[in-house]
C-alpha cells in the first residue's frame, strides 16, 4: 500500500501569464501558494491481473487502453503499469473548484506510480512529467503554475522562460508576515463549477494570435505579479490587498466568463464587509473567491454567507507532493 498526497493551490499576482501562449513570446511571472487541501492517491498490487480505479466512479478493466479516465490512463502509459494494480483518489476539495485540483491529482497520482515502482524522481521532474500529461499528451489549454506548485509546496515566486524552464524561488518573509498573509487571506465557495478550459482555450488562442487586448491585459498582470513579490519582501500586506483588487479588475478584461453579475455583487459586497481586494480562483467564473481581509473578518463569513458562500478555513501547505506511506510488498 503506498498512499500519495500533493497540494491545491492560491494564485496570488501574476496568474494566467504561465501559458506557452504568452511566455513563449514574453516570459511569465507568478507567486502562488499550497495550501493545505489535498489530492490523496493510494496504490495497492492487485490480486486479479486486471486494473481497477476508483475515484467519482469506478472502472475496472483489462487493459490501459480501456481506462476512461484520461489522466489516469495517461500516467499509467506514462510508467509503463498495464495490470495487476488499484489506485483510488480521494480529494479535500471539489473538482473545477479553481484550486488547481486537476494538476495536484496528475502530480499525486504520478509520485505515488513512482514509489509503486521503486524510482527517484526530483520535484522538478515531478512537475515537468504533470505537465506533459496534461499539456502535450491530452492537450489542455492550461498553464505550468498548478503543477509546479503542487510539487514544490509553500508560498513560491515561478518565473516561466521562454524555452519552457521554470524557476522555482521561494518568497522572502518573515514568519510574522507569513502568519498575517495566511490569516488574512480568506476563501469562499461559491458552489459555481466550470472547466478552466472553457475560458483558458478562448485566451490561449487571441495570445497566440497576439491579440493586442488580451496580451496588454496579460503584461499588465505580470506586473502586478512583480509589484506583489516587491510588497510581500517589503512586509507591505496592505498593498498586496490594493494589488489584488487590481488584479481582479484586470483579469476580467481576459473574457466576458470570468464574472457574472452574481460574482460581481459578492465582490461588491465583500469590500463593504472589511475586504480590501479579492479575485475568482483559477480560470474565473465559478469556483472559490478569495478575499484579502485584514479587519472585521467576522463580519465578512456572515455577509457571504448570507451570499451562500460557506467560508473555507486553510492554512499553507509547505510541504508540497509527499509519500505519507509506503509498504510496498516485494
Amino acid at each position: 500500500m503506498i498512499i500519495s498526497r500533493a497540494p491545491v493551490r492560491i494564485s496570488l499576482g501574476g496568474g494566467g501569464t504561465d501559458l506557452s501562449s504568452y511566455y513563449s513570446e514574453f516570459g511569465g511571472f507568478l507567486i502562488a501558494a499550497a495550501i493545505d487541501k489535498y489530492v490523496f492517491i493510494s496504490v495497492n498490487r492487485r490480486f486479479y491481473e486486471s486494473i481497477r480505479l476508483s475515484y467519482s466512479e469506478t472502472e475496472i478493466v483489462d487493459s490501459v487502453d480501456s481506462i476512461r479516465h484520461k489522466i489516469f490512463r495517461e500516467s499509467l502509459k506514462k510508467l509503463d503499469v498495464d495490470k495487476q494494480i488499484e489506485l483510488v483518489s480521494i480529494a479535500d476539495v471539489p473538482a473545477n473548484c479553481g484550486l488547481g485540483s486537476s494538476s495536484a491529482f496528475t502530480v499525486s497520482l504520478l509520485n505515488a506510480l513512482h514509489a509503486y515502482k521503486r524510482d527517484f524522481i526530483s520535484l522538478k521532474d515531478l512537475a515537468e512529467e504533470a505537465c506533459e500529461i496534461e499539456i502535450d499528451i491530452l492537450e489542455e489549454p492550461i498553464g505550468k503554475q498548478d503543477q509546479y506548485i503542487s510539487a514544490f509546496g509553500s508560498v513560491t515566486c515561478l518565473t516561466f522562460e521562454r524555452d519552457g524552464d521554470v524557476l522555482v524561488e521561494p518568497i522572502h518573509m518573515t514568519n510574522e508576515k507569513m502568519m498575517e498573509l495566511e490569516n488574512n487571506i480568506m476563501l469562499f465557495y461559491t458552489g459555481i463549477e466550470r472547466k478552466a478550459s472553457d475560458i483558458l482555450s478562448s485566451q490561449n488562442e487571441k495570445t497566440k494570435k497576439r491579440d493586442e487586448s488580451i496580451v496588454s491585459t496579460l503584461h499588465q498582470i505580470k506586473e502586478i505579479g512583480i509589484e506583489t513579490r516587491t510588497a510581500f519582501e517589503k512586509g507591505d500586506l496592505g498593498k498586496f490587498g490594493e494589488l489584488l483588487d487590481l488584479h481582479w479588475r484586470t483579469k476580467k478584461k481576459l473574457s466576458s466568463k470570468i464574472s457574472d453579475p452574481f460574482i460581481d455583487e459578492c465582490y461588491e459586497i465583500a469590500r463593504k464587509n472589511g475586504a480590501t481586494g479579492g479575485k475568482i480562483k483559477g480560470a474565473g467564473g465559478g469556483g472559490f473567491f478569495m478575499f484579502y481581509c485584514p479587519r472585521e473578518q467576522s463580519k465578512l463569513i456572515e455577509a457571504m454567507k448570507k451570499q451562500g458562500l460557506p467560508f473555507m478555513h486553510f492554512r499553507f501547505d509547505f510541504e508540497g507532493a509527499k509519500i505519507l506511506v509506503n509498504m510496498k510488498a516485494r
